[in-house]
């Protein structure tokens, strides 16, 4: 009997050590923050390069961000149903999306006051499951003109408002990444920054074509910053996510 007793302690805690006890923070957004094939290319997202700021025994980071995706899209393809189909009790789900709503794109494109109410009801669905939304807004584009950073895409800054709005009125933390990433580009200034972005020449990667100078999208440093500054974000404002950090 004693025997038994030991075997299923022995097993249990071997559960835990694989990982089966773990948090999981779940991401739901679109290219920026999506998991990209190293092999394939240079582009990266900060979500696929956030694990590394958290201690992987106690938090697994679950990474369903994929390009193109708006929050309509990825509402009426079902990702975010399968995220909170897989939601436990005291996991945590970041949403950061905007990029693709304010698409001109009929597929991709969410009108503002939809917009608004999407992130909403996200927050609501995870606070259903017993878990933890965070809202983020949207990285910014490091466009220049001149050596001046400027927002070239109509209606961005209202949709980034209203992502504010919605985290506001639903009582969620929201990290306001659009803001804490200008103030680096910003920082930078405009040829320092292209160092984060996905600006690339052919020979840097073998599967890569054409010199690229995409002020939307990052690469390796870009992604790596960006990750490491909403850790500190989440460690700055003292939310219980910051238990799982590890710095």
């Amino acid at each position: 009997m004693k025997r038994i007793f030991l075997l299923i302690v022995l097993s249990l805690a071997a559960m835990t050590a694989t990982g089966q006890e773990k948090v999981k923070l779940y991401i739901a957004g679109d290219s920026t923050a999506q998991t990209y094939d190293p092999e394939q290319t240079l582009m990266r997202g900060w979500g696929q390069e956030i694990q590394q700021f958290f201690d992987a025994d106690k938090l697994e980071v679950d990474n369903r961000a994929i390009g193109g995706r708006s929050t309509g899209s990825f509402i009426r393809e079902e990702r975010w149903k399968g995220i909170v189909d897989d939601l436990k009790a005291d996991d945590w789900v970041l949403i950061q999306f905007g990029h693709n709503d304010t698409s001109t794109n009929p597929q991709r494109h969410v009108e503002p006051d939809e917009y608004k109410d999407n992130l909403m009801n996200m927050c609501s669905d995870v606070m259903a499951k017993g878990a933890h939304p965070i809202i983020l807004t949207s990285i910014v584009m490091r466009t220049h003109r001149d050596g001046v950073l400027v927002d070239e895409r109509p209606h961005f800054a209202e949709y980034i408002q209203l992502a504010r709005d919605a985290a506001s009125e639903i009582c969620v933390p929201m990290i306001d990444m659009n803001q804490l990433t200008t103030n680096l580009v910003l920082e930078l200034g405009d040829e320092k920054s292209k160092e984060l972005y996905y600006h690339v020449k052919v020979g840097d990667h073998p599967k890569l074509q054409a010199d690229k100078k995409d002020d939307t999208h990052l690469r390796e440093a870009g992604a790596v910053t960006y990750a490491k500054m909403l850790a500190e974000a989440i460690k700055g404002a003292y939310l219980p996510l910051a238990d799982y950090l590890n710095f």
